[in-house]
């Protein structure tokens, strides 16, 4: 199973566990409605548009209410350490929580008891958790986008807030060096897809492709569109394909995506996300070979 967990930006969300549900423009889990605007909402939404068309059993989702106090991210934090090892996940997602090392590393030690290997995707505050705290080794996947890569290059930075001022200029025609600087520290996860205006697929330190089409510049400023690639690539790791597969099918998915959607910067995520289905139905087979009929997969 994969298991899914983030904090949502809402006030007083009681910590819930449970299968995800698309309802409209929001997503439905044990009766609570999230927004899918942006952050864990869009990540999950994404990640459902493609299990969804794969066929796959639906993820867990562990989501908790945080505006920035911290309740939600530690009640995250505690419910995974207590319990992954019993869930015992091949896939396990970590999105938006406060960046908290100590209970980072106690869920990592954590993870390491399952009795099986637990695939480990993070973005965004548990990517800079994971960093911060010497454990970026530990997982599979990042997916950062440029400014979060100059974060992994800077050694000494706990926080993209806090990279030097020479990182944080750092545009796509930089990633090679920041790349490197960040595996060189080992501050990177054996992947990372690198988000912009070029994506990059790096693998152990190598850029093993990059992804440059459809060039649809309005998706830049489309807020959650970044959160949809890391759904997207952990659909498709969940669905059996290795990670540098996953990795190039998410940019592709994403990008097509937002040309289907004829992306304007007034265009929200959850149009994009509409999208997903006719992107699949019509290059997923082209691009993967994973090809399905209305029986399943072929």
């Amino acid at each position: 199973m994969m298991l899914i967990a983030g904090t949502v930006p809402i006030r007083d969300f009681p910590l819930t566990v449970g299968r995800a549900v698309a309802e409209g423009e929001d997503m439905v889990v044990e009766g609570r409605r999230i927004p899918c605007a942006q952050g864990t909402g869009a990540m999950i939404s994404a990640a459902l548009a493609a299990i969804d068309y794969l066929k796959l059993e639906a993820p867990q989702v562990l989501v908790a209410g945080d505006i920035g106090q911290g309740k939600g991210t530690r009640e995250i934090y505690e419910y995974l350490i207590g319990k992954v090892g019993d869930i015992s996940p091949r896939v396990m997602v970590l999105h938006y929580c406060l960046p908290v090392m100590a209970l980072m590393r106690t869920l990592c030690e954590s993870v390491q008891r399952c009795p099986r290997k637990v695939l480990m995707i993070a973005d965004a505050g548990s990517m800079y958790a994971a960093k911060a705290a010497g454990l970026a080794a530990c997982f599979d996947i990042f997916t950062p986008d440029a400014t979060e890569m100059a974060f992994l290059a800077d050694p000494d930075a706990t926080h993209p807030a806090y990279i030097a001022r020479h990182l944080f200029d750092a545009d796509t025609s930089r990633t090679p060096e920041l790349v490197a600087a960040a595996y060189q520290h080992k501050n990177a996860a054996r992947l990372l897809l690198v988000k912009g205006a070029i994506d990059y697929v790096v693998d152990g330190g190598d850029i093993v492709a990059t992804v440059a089409e459809p060039n649809v510049p309005a998706l830049e400023a489309v807020g959650g569109t970044g959160d949809t690639i890391t759904g997207l690539v952990s659909a498709f790791v969940y669905a059996g394909l290795e990670p540098r597969e996953a990795a190039i099918l998410a940019a592709r998915s994403n990008r097509m995506a937002g040309k289907f959607a004829q992306a304007t910067p007034a265009t929200r995520v959850r149009q994009v996300i509409g999208q997903f289905q006719a992107v699949f139905e019509e290059y997923l087979c082209q691009w993967s070979g994973v090809c399905y009929t209305a029986g399943g997969q072929q």
